[in-house]
């Protein structure tokens, strides 16, 4: 197996270039079949380290599918390019180039700068920075995908290169109408004369997105050169299960993504409700949970009795909830056990704990709030919070989120005090639920066993 092959022309961008985007979008890429017509060039996000190694090796890789019984091996070559992330000028110029119609992004939920209430953050002082920046012509310096979008687009509009569609690929509820909210209110503060360019020529692209990719390891590096005889220094390890749902216009054209087996449908919600809620959901009670209990990966979590009851429980109390078909939620969980259970894919769970204040109100809140207005008190929703609760008491410095110090804050003292400040940070009517309270305070004291 050999990573050399001849260039293919950029015809689409990507920001962020971590394991989940070249084990996803890149791979579908890849397999399409027009494929050839179609090269990303794609932007680190906190790896440039990454982008460099990509180049060094003419930005192919290695995709390791790890099975239950063994490892399958293939190069993907869809990248045409790969940049660190603060290269502005190439990041305008593929944005002025007509020839690119297609602008895809996995940020993760915190990269999308919103506030609690789903608007552009203009507390961020790198928002406000990057305002600031584009106000005065400095596109070029901006540093928040919002901005980077925007100084993007404005580039665009000045070489008259013709409409584009942007498409989150984030596990983020209705991630099309959360990138489109941050941007109008980006343009708003930074530059009003670009909004009715946007509403005629960009469009943004609903989707849901699912395959586990855990962190590679130095023993997968090793593993793909005792393979494939080639030391890539990049490789991406996945699970085989791989789903890509979209919803929405490509006025330039796209790549032929279903005939690798994307679905385009009119509606992604139903979904990515079963996704977030099921999958995503039962991951973060395992990170904090399985992580209190001394485990240290999905599968390890998912082995332990009192785990595996706890993610069930919470898959019960979404299900009613769901708007797909009660055998196709079956057997979604059934697959999940599954693919959780596989011994040989090594998911960290420290990996999934990162950044719970941006994933917890997408992935458990949704369900817990339907349950509120039913007068219920759902436990196994209280449980994760309380797992969350007590991550955050126990762990102090090596907790990673991005409010880390002022939830680090809010957790100290009194318990029942702490959950309530806790709360009230996924929700203020979430803190002033005192039946909620008393639930993930009464849960933490079962965790551990």
């Amino acid at each position: 197996m050999s990573h050399e092959r001849p260039g293919r022309p950029v015809t689409a961008l990507h920001l962020g270039l971590g394991s989940f985007f070249r084990a996803h979008q890149a791979w579908y890429t890849d397999r399409a079949d027009d494929a050839e017509s179609w090269g990303i060039a794609a932007f680190a996000g906190r790896r440039p380290d990454l982008a460099t190694a990509l180049a060094a090796q003419q930005n192919a890789y290695t995709l390791v599918t790890r099975n239950a019984g063994g490892d399958e091996y293939a190069t993907v070559r869809s990248l045409a390019a790969c940049h660190v992330a603060d290269d502005g000028e190439a990041w305008g110029g593929y944005f002025a180039s007509p020839e690119v119609r297609v602008v895809t992004l996995t940020v993760t939920e915190a990269g999308y700068r919103r506030d609690g209430s789903g608007r552009l953050d203009r507390r961020d002082p790198q928002v406000e920075a990057d305002i600031s920046a584009l106000r005065s012509g400095h596109g070029a310096d901006v540093r928040t995908a919002p901005a980077r979008l925007l100084a993007g687009l404005r580039a665009r509009r000045a070489a008259d290169a013709g409409p584009i569609a942007l498409v989150p690929c984030d596990n983020l509820a209705d991630n099309g109408a959360a990138l489109q909210q941050v941007l109008l209110d980006m343009a708003e503060a930074a530059d009003p004369s670009l909004l009715p360019w946007m509403q005629e020529q960009a469009r943004v692209v609903a989707t849901m997105v699912d395959r586990i990719t855990p962190e590679p390891t130095a023993a997968d590096r090793q593993s793909v050169a005792a393979a494939t005889g080639v030391d890539d220094r990049c490789p991406v390890v996945t699970e085989p299960f791989t789903e890509w749902a979209l919803a929405g216009d490509f006025p330039g054209g796209r790549p032929g993504w279903e005939s690798a087996g994307a679905v385009f449908t009119a509606d992604v919600r139903p979904f990515e409700e079963r996704k977030l809620w099921l999958l995503n959901g039962a991951h973060s009670l395992l990170a904090y949970a399985g992580g209190l209990r001394g485990h240290a990966t999905v599968a390890e979590a998912v082995r332990d009795g009192a785990c595996r009851e706890w993610v069930l429980a919470w898959w019960d109390t979404c299900t009613p909830h769901l708007r797909l078909p009660g055998a196709d939620v079956e057997l979604y969980r059934q697959a999940l056990l599954e693919r959780f259970g596989n011994p040989r894919l090594q998911h960290r769970l420290e990996q999934i704990a990162t950044d719970g204040s941006q994933k917890l109100p997408v992935r458990i809140v949704p369900v817990l709030r339907a349950e509120r207005a039913r007068g219920n008190v759902p436990t196994a929703a209280a449980l994760v919070l309380a797992a969350w609760l007590t991550c955050l008491r126990d762990r102090g410095s090596a907790v990673r989120d991005v409010r880390a110090a002022e939830l680090l804050g809010l957790a100290e003292g009194r318990l029942e005090d702490a959950a309530r400040r806790v709360l009230a940070a996924l929700g203020d009517d979430l803190g002033d639920d005192d039946e909620l309270a008393r639930a993930v305070v009464a849960a933490t004291g079962g965790l551990r066993g």
